[in-house]
């Protein structure tokens, strides 16, 4: 009579990390996962190391340690537009993941409905399950992936009890503009919705364009849950830390939820999330963009010329293409025939999708160093080379 939860029995291992593994195997190179290889600021790395020097090896307070959260305050109010008290409102989190999961499992309750923007992050989607809520797709079209108010509002039942943005968006790119936040933000506010945000890749945001919080927006503070982290501007995927803003009324269960799975975000790297906060220039994050963006130029390009056309991304570090010209029935097959064909990994599009919609596309990471990314788009170019 041993078994699985009847949850565990719906839920399958991420594909993101299946094909970091099918890449290993191969010796390949994983533009699967965004597991973020470039530099990490050495103001960063040397504060975490001084830290696990100083002795900071312990547990921390629940809510994260003083400076950092005060850190935090300040990077809201300055980059963000938001103000928060570092005392009652902010949470130090293990990663965005972290935070999204003691979010849901303070706010949500079994059977609640939330809505999520196809394409999805699949952690996203695996979390509800997880906690036994119902996600609801609401699809946005490439290449573009404008918001249509009235799929939203459609979307909308009485079960429904929150709402997930994901701005810049994995994997899709997408970057919501204010028009469509406001409406995203009425309709919260009309039917009295919790609004959860996932900003993990807010510095990430080409072309002159600007991101912008939910929670920055008139009236909508009290209801949004605002998650973003380190792991992709300081190139620190591993340390895991990241943040949660909310309502004070909110944060104490939040931060009870979080101390069950998580305990704390790790003490000496929490040092280290601080000194990037307070010791790194604006221009930082400038030439951030600016990198970024040139390694944007350089993979859709390598794309076109393989025949795989690209949804260029307004943000983030993914790029969706159109994946019609590899042999596969379905993007799994496609994505494991591109890894056989030119050693490269990228992530099936049915990651992403329900109901087959991603079957034609692969997902593919560009946050890599220079040498590793011209070598994939080397190879990626011999596939239209060899056909």
């Amino acid at each position: 009579m041993l078994g699985l939860s009847e949850v565990a029995s719906r839920i399958v291992q991420s594909t993101i990390r299946t094909m970091s593994v099918e890449c290993e195997k191969v010796g390949g190179i994983n533009l699967a996962q965004g597991v973020c290889d470039t530099e990490v600021p050495s103001v960063v790395r040397q504060a975490a190391e001084n830290a696990i020097e100083a002795g900071y090896n312990q547990y921390t307070r629940a809510d994260g340690i003083a400076p950092l959260r005060e850190a935090i305050a300040k990077k809201l109010q300055r980059q963000n537009g938001i103000t928060a008290d570092p005392e009652t409102e902010i949470l130090v989190t293990s990663g965005v993941t972290g935070g999204f999961d003691s979010a849901c499992r303070a706010l949500l309750n079994p059977g609640d409905e939330v809505v999520l923007f196809e394409p999805y992050y699949g952690y996203h989607y695996a979390t509800l399950v997880g906690q036994y809520c119902k996600p609801v797709l609401v699809s946005l079209d490439p290449p573009d992936y404008p918001l249509v108010a009235d799929r939203l509002a459609a979307a909308i039942t009485s079960k429904t009890r929150g709402i997930v943005v994901n701005t810049p968006a994995n994997p899709s790119g997408k970057l919501f503009s204010m028009a469509e936040l406001e409406q995203i933000a009425a309709i919260a506010k009309y039917k009295d919705l919790f609004l959860f945000t996932d900003e993990i890749y807010e510095h990430f945001v080409y072309d002159g364009e600007r991101h912008i919080s939910p929670a920055s927006l008139p009236g909508i503070a009290d209801r949004t849950i605002t998650i973003s982290g380190f792991s992709k501007v300081f190139s620190i995927t591993g340390w895991r830390v990241g943040f949660l803003h909310a309502s004070a009324q909110f944060v104490p269960a939040i931060s009870y939820f979080h101390d069950l799975t998580y305990v704390c975000a790790p003490s000496a790297f929490q040092h280290g999330a601080t000194a990037g906060l307070q010791q790194l220039p604006d221009s930082f994050y400038s030439n951030l963009i600016q990198e970024y963006q040139l390694k944007r130029e350089m993979i859709c390009a390598a794309l076109r010329v393989a025949g795989l056309e690209p949804s260029v991304p307004a943000g983030a570090y993914y790029v969706l293409a159109d994946a019609s010209v590899i042999p596969g029935a379905d993007s799994v097959e496609k994505a494991m025939n591109l890894l056989r064909l030119t050693g490269v990994a990228s992530v099936p599009g049915d990651a992403f999708f329900q109901g087959g919609r991603g079957d034609h596309l692969l997902r593919f990471c560009f946050a890599k160093t220079d040498d590793e990314l011209s070598s994939a788009c080397e190879r990626l170019a011999g596939l239209h080379r060899s056909a």
